[in-house]
């Protein structure tokens, strides 16, 4: 299968978030006609990409003829189909109950639609987040556009290929072990995960024992993204970090950059491995310093991490009911929740000590980045597999086993709750792009974003349309 895009020369174009408000507020487009341009594209899209979770466009339209302030007032998007929005169901990637629409908009989508984006819906999701493919057993794959023979990622998936695709300029995503980053490095986006508590979240994330969920965005260029976290700063303000304010330039400080391609348990493939170095070596071409060295967090991360990820996927399957009421299904669920819940059912004994030394991690990531400005990983170890590869239904050993070789870099951020970015920067040889990653110490956003202006000027990422 070819590219499927639905960029055009409508109203929508080929303007990022950011151009498309210029336009805007020139009066050279119109809100209904950016609404409907946006509307009809993901309707082109949607049946290949199997991206969207639930349509609401007549809301839409309702919105554009009437919308409410904030800088992107107008600009459509899509939110993730595991957050709540008022009128809209909340499935999480699931059939183990039957929907009914939210009440009211939860803490994370009050915060994002007050910065005046335009929701056309809920994008697909793997169950509950869990797999880093979101692969529903009865809705079928989210394809990435480049390829739609290949996965587009994780949980945020949906976001992403609609992105990608162009049928809107930026998407809801969050991330719980990569689900920002790794979509943005399948479908050669910008995501950012932000530190943790930058952004206002649903209850449900931050009641977690280690908060390992942050919300955000996919992008498709460094000025949407750091005009996202200006505006979301100016709804929700967290006392306990630095500002990110108003960024549009690449900052002036050279950095120590701290290179590994080793991983948490799993190295980079060769071919990774070669890409993240020429990675490196561009950054010292720009005068920065890398040194190469360990993955700083300890031999038991890996295990600890799949053993907290299975305990959330226990939690959930324990708790269906009293949370989703009479019509929850427990047998509705795809293999891989249901092994992820029976590895922690057989391991709680463990469970203490796990979560103990995983948020031990916050005071190792602060001693690293006492030593170094950046971290440079590649996102992801291998290049993007084929639909099926991760396939949720087959056995839990195959496809957990695929996951970890998969999914090496991105868990550290989360448990940490430091930032990290991925950025289309190579394109591996099955021509489909391979992101790389930038990490910094907590609340320092400011440094990834200013460092990804500056590599974006200096290496333009290819684009789906070309």
């Amino acid at each position: 299968m070819t590219r499927v895009h639905a960029f055009s020369d409508d109203a929508l174009g080929d303007l990022d978030a950011v151009g498309l408000v210029e336009h805007l507020q020139a009066g050279k487009v119109s809100i209904p006609e950016v609404v409907d341009a946006a509307i009809a594209r993901t309707e082109q899209v949607a049946d290949v990409l199997g991206a969207v979770a639930y349509a609401d466009f007549d809301r839409a339209r309702r919105e554009a003829r009437s919308p409410r302030g904030g800088f992107f007032a107008g600009v459509p998007t899509f939110i993730k189909d595991n957050v709540d929005v008022a009128g809209m169901p909340t499935m999480e990637g699931t059939d183990a109950w039957t929907p009914h629409p939210a009440k009211k908009d939860g803490d994370f989508a009050r915060m994002y639609l007050a910065t005046g984006l335009i929701p056309l819906g809920k994008t697909q999701l793997s169950e509950y987040g869990f797999s880093a493919s979101s692969e529903h057993p009865r809705l079928g794959p989210v394809r990435c556009p480049w390829h739609a023979d290949h996965t587009a990622g994780a949980s945020s998936a949906g976001s992403a290929a609609l992105v990608a695709a162009g049928a809107v300029p930026m998407a809801h995503a969050n991330d719980g072990g990569g689900s920002i980053r790794i979509p943005a490095a399948v479908n050669g986006l910008v995501g950012l995960k932000p530190s943790r508590g930058r952004l206002a979240q649903d209850a449900a994330m931050r009641q977690m024992p280690v908060k390992i969920v942050a919300d955000g965005v996919v992008t498709r260029s460094v000025r949407d993204t750091a005009a996202f976290f200006r505006e979301a700063e100016r709804v929700y303000r967290p006392l306990e970090m630095p500002p990110i304010g108003d960024l549009t330039r690449p900052g002036r400080k050279r950095l120590r950059i701290a290179m590994n391609t080793t991983g948490l348990a799993r190295g980079a493939d060769a071919e990774v491995t070669r890409l993240t170095e020429q990675t490196a070596r561009l950054l010292e071409d720009l005068g920065h310093t890398v040194i190469e060295v360990e993955a700083p967090a300890p031999e038991t991360f890996a295990d600890d991490f799949l053993l907290y990820w299975g305990g959330l996927a226990l939690a959930l399957l324990n708790g269906g009911r009293r949370l989703r009421g009479r019509t929850w299904n427990r047998d509705h669920h795809d293999a891989l929740t249901v092994g992820l819940a029976r590895h922690a059912r057989r391991n709680l004994h463990r469970m203490p000590g796990a979560i103990m030394r995983l948020r031990r991690s916050n005071h190792d990531a602060a001693l690293f980045f006492d030593k170094y400005d950046v971290s440079l990983t590649p996102t992801l170890a291998t290049p993007t597999p084929k639909v099926g590869h991760l396939d949720p239904s087959r056995d839990y050993e195959v496809v957990i086993d695929r996951l970890q070789d998969w999914v090496t870099f991105t868990p550290l951020q989360n448990v940490t709750g430091t930032p990290a970015i991925s950025l289309p920067l190579a394109t591996a040889s099955n021509g489909l792009p391979q992101g790389m990653m930038l990490g910094s110490g907590f609340g320092q956003e400011a440094v990834l974003i200013e460092l990804a202006y500056e590599l974006e000027q200096a290496r333009p990422w290819a684009r789906i349309q070309d």
